[in-house]
């Protein structure tokens, strides 16, 4: 009769179990006499508020209770736990998380002392599904208080973030990467906020472009004041007002590239693209586009060739049209027949000169197609440069009587040798000479002066005739060229003239330059020829042909990655009775002239591990080789290349292939000096 009241007030205490789904039916099926909680009936009032309340919540709870802190649960915990749910229902907590519980231990130690403590995003690898997984949790941990006031256990409400987390490191991934892109993007870019347009964001194009990299948070009339007034400022105003993108094409911008520094010409591709807010107002403008700078300037050299090719042809057709009106006119006048002796002679004479004039046109045409083809080849042998000069005189001598010119003359007073063709280097030096007759006002001043110095023959020939255009100048040497025509200047020519100059002159080795002071004041041609000793000045050679110089043996060395030509070279060096070494890179060649001290050195100038120039450096820095003679060999024969040979330490400066006789002059010098 009593075991019913019983059974009912059993029910009662159990009450608190009656929430939950799956863990809720688990904690009140569960035989709780052999865990140290005991039956439910019997747990503390705290505890059994702490487990009704999590059984009633769909967030995530657990709770640790007692010595052992026996471990309890809600549904949402269960899916937490993984593979360790049921098992983990009332076992130790120690023993449920024991892959982190280093981790956790002390956030439990703080809450069993009466301390909360909250942890947000907190790194936890798990075991939960058979292999260890990286999480990270949101979470609290609270004492919990028995009947008696002391702590008894701990309770903790909490959130897996790890989705969360992983999503956010994409996200900044992805923004990292952006930015990359952004930063690394060849074109210019930059985002603008704001009707004053403050710089937001720029990359690298966009700061090489204006030269400077203080931009974010400055408006673009603050950062690029001397851009004021072309244009730029008014065109961002307008997108901003209308919200109407605007593109540009090849647009030129003058900007500083540096603070204080002159304007500098670019040219620009750009687009101004409105940004909307939320609500759709202009907010900003993003701006894209390239530097077609060099573009612009190659489709304007193209174009100026187009024009000068036109221009060159209907100067052709003038130029060939004057001879034949002559001729036309002679030729019909023969065919009258009604000329008497001296008219038939004087026709005669008219064709037979202006068909030679048209002759030296086709002739000046054909030259410049072979030497631009590379068709030409130089007969070359050793002239007296002074035999050149009377050679050129004789053929314009009569064009400066007819002008009434004064011509000054300043020879070098000894004979200055050169390797050259003869009928090819009179044909410049005639052109040039011909050029400053022709554009000199008649009764005027021409100067001829030959200097050698340095290893160099220099030609300089100057009158104070009208000069040459700034803007001609630059290109004075290219096919084509040549100033505009006025009608008191209608001297001709097919504008090849001084382009076949340069490419003769640099077919000998040699550079030619033009300067003029202004329009009206005259011009100055400046020819560099090799120069060759004389052989009066050499010791005993071969008469005629190659003249090889027998000199007293030298210890030389030939530094060259192209073995043939190499060996080649110390072959012919080896035979005029030298003692010749050879190395193919700079290595070898600093360590074979610590030992054998070469008095001579034919370096060439691109090796494979250095160039010429640095190994000079080094080698004029090796005591042992005070005194030697370093000579650059190369197939670059540029003033400039001329000019970094000597500064590098080069005594001399040959083009390849070494001519036998420039080498044995050098060698001869080199024994002389070092004798």
């Amino acid at each position: 009769m009593n075991e019913a009241p019983a059974q009912d007030d059993n029910s009662r205490s159990r009450r608190f179990l009656s929430g939950g789904d799956a863990v809720g039916e688990l904690m009140r099926s569960r035989d709780w006499t052999r865990s140290p909680l005991g039956d439910p009936s019997g747990w503390p009032q705290a505890l059994r508020t702490v487990v009704s309340l999590m059984l009633g919540s769909k967030f995530p709870m657990f709770c640790a209770w007692g010595k052992d802190l026996a471990f309890l649960y809600n549904d949402a915990y269960a899916r937490i736990l993984g593979d360790k749910h049921p098992a983990s229902m009332g076992a130790p907590f120690q023993e449920i998380w024991s892959e982190i519980w280093s981790d956790i231990h002390p956030l439990v130690e703080r809450a069993l002392g009466g301390e909360a403590t909250f942890m947000e995003k907190l790194p936890l690898l798990m075991h939960r599904h058979g292999y260890d997984e990286q999480t990270w949790f949101t979470f609290s941990y609270s004492p919990v208080r028995d009947d008696t006031g002391e702590v008894a256990g701990v309770y903790c409400a909490c959130v897996e973030v790890t989705q969360q987390v992983l999503a956010e490191r994409y996200r900044d991934e992805e923004n990292k990467r952006l930015v990359t892109l952004f930063e690394q993007a060849p074109g210019i870019i930059a985002v603008l906020r704001g009707p004053r347009h403050l710089f937001e964001i720029t990359n690298k194009s966009y700061i090489e472009l204006v030269g400077r990299s203080d931009l974010v948070g400055k408006s673009v009339r603050e950062a690029m004041p001397e851009v004021e007034g072309q244009g730029f400022f008014e065109l961002l105003d307008q997108v901003y007002t209308t919200g109407t993108p605007y593109v540009g094409h090849a647009v030129p911008l003058d900007v500083a590239r540096e603070p204080g520094g002159p304007l500098e010409r670019r040219y620009l591709d750009f687009i101004y693209q409105p940004i909307r807010d939320a609500a759709g107002a202009v907010a900003g403008i993003f701006v894209e586009g390239s530097d077609v700078t060099v573009r612009k300037q190659v489709e304007d050299e193209l174009r100026a060739a187009n024009r000068q090719k036109d221009q060159f042809l209907a100067m052709l057709a003038h130029e060939l049209r004057n001879p034949l009106a002559p001729i036309t006119t002679a030729a019909q006048l023969l065919k009258l027949g009604t000329l008497d002796p001296k008219g038939v002679r004087n026709a005669s004479e008219i064709i037979a000169r202006q068909a030679e004039h048209m002759t030296d046109l086709v002739n000046d045409l054909l030259d410049v197609s072979r030497v631009t083809r590379g068709l030409v080849t130089l007969e070359k042998e050793e002239l007296d440069f002074n035999a050149v000069v009377a050679g050129a005189l004789e053929q314009v001598r009569p064009l400066i009587e007819s002008k009434r010119h004064s011509l000054t003359m300043q020879l070098s007073g000894e004979p200055v040798h050169v390797l050259g063709d003869r009928t090819r280097l009179v044909q410049v030096l005639s052109n040039i000479l011909n050029n400053a007759a022709k554009y000199t006002p008649a009764g005027g001043q021409l100067l001829l002066r030959v200097t050698a110095a340095n290893g160099w023959v220099v030609v300089t020939v100057g009158d104070n005739g009208i000069g040459i255009e700034p803007d001609v100048l630059p290109y004075i040497f290219d096919l084509f060229t040549q100033a505009e025509r006025t009608p008191d200047r209608s001297q001709g020519g097919l504008g090849i003239g001084l382009a076949l100059v340069k490419s003769l002159v640099a077919l000998h080795g040699g550079t030619v330059d033009a300067r003029s002071a202004a329009t009206g004041r005259g011009s100055e041609f400046e020819i560099c020829l090799p120069r060759l000793e004389s052989p009066a000045q050499l010791p005993d050679g071969d008469e005629g042909g190659v003249t090889v110089a027998r000199t007293e043996p030298l210890r030389v060395m030939v530094v060259d990655d192209n073995q043939d030509a190499a060996q080649m070279l110390a072959t012919l060096l080896e035979v005029q009775g030298h003692a010749v070494s050879v190395e193919y890179d700079g290595r070898g060649a600093l360590q074979r002239a610590r030992l054998a001290r070469p008095q001579v050195m034919l370096l060439d100038i691109g090796l494979p591990d250095t160039d010429g120039y640095a190994l000079a450096r080094k080698l004029r820095a090796m005591p042992e080789l005070a005194g030697a003679t370093l000579v650059a060999l190369t197939g670059y024969g540029q003033r400039e290349d001329r000019r970094l040979a000597e500064e590098a330490g080069f005594d001399h400066h040959l083009v390849k292939p070494a001519d036998l006789d420039q080498v044995g002059a050098i060698l001869a010098h080199a024994r002389r000096a070092g004798g």
